[in-house]
């Protein structure tokens, strides 16, 4: 997708665009990070403003807003949504909320920018859809939050397919590895517990890596095969963790995983390119590796989230007695979102793709266009995702995924 031009006017000329954000733990951090910067690094046509955070700990809360700048707290997403100094709403707590606060919000005549995934069921995401569709005619904007599509370099490989470098694509490969529970005594939080995460691997990593596979190829999968599985399924109980677990008593010391550990499956999508996908928090030693590469006819494309800076190029149209792949350092400020950074060489982190997806979403608001990814495209990444459940459960050769 090509970038839109940054503006030329002053912020001033026009209103502040004041976030109201529900969430202050992993999440909250990364987006307070965004908002604070975009309109310090970027000429914005609207300024965003960190007007006031929500969480149910009123302590902590107030704690997260001294340390990343709020105004204002609140103990109630109720409260926060009818609040007039409030413009837009920013959704950064566990999925089984996500559908309730952004339908209210929406009717309440807010922005809402939402985490992904959009929600624990197909469902609750056609719901969102259908009311951001509605509110989109009021002049409401929805978008998800996949901040994956923000690097500067998977932003420039999307470019490279849509310029038609790697000719008629072939495969998409991608995996998505983490370690953080190979140990069996890593307490049951609530992304182990299906009806607060709807998923396990699958959601948490896997939302990221469709999406990914299909904004760079450019198309949507059209159907999937898959595998699931649950490596330990007990795990000692947080504190707090009983909380709303049936048939947890007092001195209970174990609870049950509900969700998947690890996914693995293909896919084909509707031009005929295959794809894999692997997505574990088993990966021993692996942290954050999401890596994805596109094979076409004439060409391909690499990246690793761990090397971010770079993607590399095979360009199959050069001579063989030289050809190869070759990294391209993504820092130049003809590459996107780079105009606005550092001397060329200087590169960027993880927390720049959420300054990056708060100035995108700005300019969507200004512009009055709608935003991507947005939440009809998270419902669809949704119903990807329950056609791997499906899959796996049926362990079938092929599952559809409906329209």
């Amino acid at each position: 997708m090509e970038q839109p031009q940054q503006s030329a006017g002053p912020q001033a000329a026009t209103p502040p665009l004041r976030v109201g954000m529900v969430g202050y733990a992993f999440m909250g951090a990364a987006h307070s990070q965004g908002w604070r910067t975009a309109g310090r690094v970027f000429d914005l046509p609207r300024s965003p403003v960190l007007a006031v955070i929500c969480g149910r700990d009123a302590a902590a809360v107030r704690t997260a807003a001294d340390r990343h700048g709020w105004a204002a707290t609140e103990t109630d997403w109720r409260a926060l949504i009818e609040r007039d100094d409030v413009d837009l709403v920013d959704i950064c707590t566990p999925g089984d909320s996500h559908a309730e606060i952004a339908v209210a919000a929406l009717a309440a005549g807010k922005h809402v920018l939402c985490e992904k995934p959009l929600a624990n069921t197909v469902q609750e995401a056609e719901t969102m859809a259908r009311a951001a569709e509605a509110a989109y005619d009021n002049g409401q904007l929805a978008m998800v939050g996949f901040n994956y599509r923000r690097v500067p370099a998977t932003a420039l490989a999307r470019r490279m397919v849509a310029e038609g470098r790697l000719g008629t694509l072939r495969h998409v490969r991608v995996t998505y590895l983490q370690d953080w529970l190979v140990d069996p005594e890593f307490p049951l939080t609530w992304r182990l517990r299906k009806e607060l995460a709807g998923s396990g691997s699958l959601g948490d990593l896997g939302a990221h890596i469709v999406d990914l596979a299909q904004h760079l190829a450019g198309e949507r999968l059209a159907g999937v095969s898959a595998l699931t599985e649950t490596f330990v399924r007990r795990r000692p109980l947080a504190d707090g963790a009983t909380r709303g677990l049936a048939g947890t008593g007092a001195g209970t010391a174990m609870g049950t995983v509900t969700v998947d550990d690890a996914a693995l499956f293909t896919a084909r999508f509707p031009s005929g390119a295959l794809a894999s996908f692997e997505a574990t928090r088993y990966a021993t030693g692996r942290k954050n590796a999401l890596r994805i590469e596109l094979n076409g006819e004439r060409g391909s494309l690499a990246f690793d989230l761990e090397r971010l800076n770079e993607l590399w190029f095979h360009d199959a149209t050069e001579p063989g007695a030289h050809a190869g792949f070759r990294r391209i350092l993504v820092t130049e400020p003809d590459h996107p979102y780079l105009d606005a950074w550092w001397p060329p060489g200087h590169g960027l982190g993880y927390e720049h793709t959420f300054v990056h997806q708060a100035r995108d979403l700005v300019h969507a608001i200004a512009e009055g266009r709608r935003p991507e990814p947005s939440f009809a495209d998270g419902l669809q990444v949704q119903r990807v995702l329950a056609a791997v459940e499906e899959s796996a459960e049926k362990n079938s050769v092929y599952t559809p995924i409906a329209d």
